[in-house]
């Protein structure tokens, strides 16, 4: 689904940060994108996301790790995901070491990711992985027989 609605137009981002800065950050970033072309949107909050995500349909959420009042991935995911939202994932925090982050995948988070780590070939690579995957024709089953 997520892969025939980026083949429309541009790949809808939602970036969840309580701190705005981060979100002109990555903004930057992405304007260095030579491809796909991503269309990015802000929310300061869990409860700003679920509204978002009811006025229109995101191909990917990037989400803080640690929101305001010190929610972590493991309260806010299963927030995003009662939603309805099926989509990609994907917890950025400045550091993804600490042991509860073994348990992401448990709660609905597709990946995880460093601050420090997002670049253009980084973003690049999670829309071509989570956003625009395209199956193989040899690997896709026929149900017909």
């Amino acid at each position: 689904m997520a892969a025939e609605a980026a083949g429309r137009g541009a790949i809808r981002v939602l970036f969840v940060d309580d701190e705005f800065i981060e979100f002109r950050s990555l903004k930057k970033t992405v304007a260095a994108l030579p491809e796909p072309a991503v269309e990015m949107d802000y929310a300061q909050s869990v409860a700003d996301a679920l509204a978002k995500l009811k006025d229109g349909a995101f191909h990917l959420i990037l989400l803080d790790n640690r929101l305001l009042p010190n929610d972590d991935f493991r309260q806010t995911v299963p927030k995003l995901r009662a939603s309805g939202y099926t989509g990609p994932i994907g917890v950025v925090s400045m550091d993804v070491s600490d042991t509860y982050f073994q348990q992401f995948q448990d709660y609905g988070v597709d990946f995880r990711l460093g601050k420090d780590e997002i670049d253009v070939e980084t973003l690049q690579h999670i829309i071509r992985e989570y956003v625009t995957y395209d199956v193989p024709d040899f690997w896709k089953d026929d149900y017909s027989i």
